[in-house]
């Protein structure tokens, strides 16, 4: 059963668990060390999930505790990943390999430092080479707008979702980061939005498009009020139809229902906006590390060294570049001088996107499927 961000039931830990030295019980620690160290929720789940695999594989070799873990042993199980195929006759791909195993070396490092083994002997696995892959294209201006006419406006819900995909084409924030926002994070006056413990539960200030600050207000004018329920209201932006806070799931619903009903011939949700967002600002003359701050990102493929800007320069900048930053739409520009960096930014930041956009929509802890 998912929960407001799309969590669900933890993932077993195959073994004993009254054995204080086996891998349910260290497996539980190791993760409360990680929520202890400020990872999130979903970050913890994942690691868990991905241990999940590797204990189950061990079991049915009749290895129980970490202890007896070696280093052939991990080079064995990294061969079964490479060779293992899903129900579907499919192969895990690199990136899924890589998790799997990033997962691996993480436990075995804790576990040595906690003393719960003499040695890491995940301390010399190697990464397969992750593949790199063309990216989905983003929507073009006039695709984006097509996709914005879509709810229907004689209703609280058409105007609640009109203001959800204004935000998101406008600012590119993650779908989580929309679900938390609340009331309070949109200031029109300054033309900003306040994004609260986004991903490594870091704060940030972005600028807002008019436009989209403007179907905001027209949704607290309008359709909010209708929509919360009295005494359990708590701040929240974005509420549903029964006036709770959204789900992550419940939102990739609602963007990727909007894209399919447009007609337009690209699939994708909530980041398909967040991918369209930075090609288009970067293609209308935006530099990337503008691009960079309003991702959140502390680095893309293409830059090394993140460079803080201040909210008024990352405004100005969104305005001369983002199409929807005004109330009149805008059409495409295109500059012939184009700076040679900005030319390898754009070939690489939409790859640098779809990976961002596979790892925000992994399946969460617990979910079914592809257990080696």
């Amino acid at each position: 059963m998912s929960g407001r961000d799309g969590y669900r039931a933890l993932a077993v830990i195959a073994g004993d668990r009254s054995d204080l030295a086996g891998f349910p019980r260290l497996v539980e620690e190791f993760c409360e060390h990680m929520a202890a160290r400020g990872y999130s929720p979903r970050t913890v789940g994942n690691r868990r999930h991905m241990l999940s695999f590797l204990v189950s594989w061990l079991a049915d070799r009749g290895i129980t505790r970490p202890a007896e873990v070696t280093r052939p042993v991990l080079e064995s199980y990294q061969r079964h990943l490479f060779h293992y195929r899903k129900s579907n006759g499919d192969p895990l791909s690199f990136r899924s390999q890589s998790q799997r195993l990033l997962a691996v070396r993480a436990f075995f490092k804790w576990a040595s430092r906690q003393r719960h083994v003499l040695h890491n002997p995940a301390s010399e696995i190697d990464l397969p080479r992750a593949e790199r892959r063309l990216p989905r294209p983003a929507l073009t201006i006039a695709e984006a707008e097509l996709v914005l006419a879509q709810p229907a406006l004689d209703d609280p819900i058409g105007i609640r979702d009109r203001a959800i995909l204004e935000v998101l084409y406008s600012t590119g924030i993650r779908r989580s980061e929309l679900a938390h926002l609340a009331v309070t994070d949109i200031d029109r006056e300054r033309r900003t939005l306040l994004v609260r413990q986004g991903k490594g539960k870091k704060d940030r200030l972005l600028p807002a498009g008019d436009r989209a600050l403007a179907w905001v207000a027209r949704y607290l004018a309008e359709a909010r009020p209708k929509l919360a329920v009295a005494g359990e209201d708590d701040g929240t932006l974005f509420l549903t139809a029964s006036g709770q806070p959204f789900g992550l799931d419940a939102l990739t619903r609602l963007a990727a229902g909007y894209v399919k009903a447009s007609g337009v011939p690209k699939q994708g949700a909530c980041h398909l906006f967040r991918h369209t967002m930075a090609t288009l600002m970067l293609e209308g003359g935006a530099d990337i590390r503008y691009i960079q701050a309003m991702l959140g990102h502390a680095e893309l493929s293409t830059t090394q060294i993140y460079a803080q800007v201040s909210v008024r320069a990352l405004q100005a900048i969104h305005a001369a570049t983002h199409p929807a930053a005004a109330n009149t739409p805008r059409t495409a520009h295109h500059d012939g001088d184009r700076r040679d960096d900005r030319k390898v930014a754009a070939a690489e930041l939409p790859a640098a996107l779809d990976e961002e956009d596979q790892e925000e929509n992994r399946p969460p802890a617990g979910s079914p499927g592809g257990l080696p």
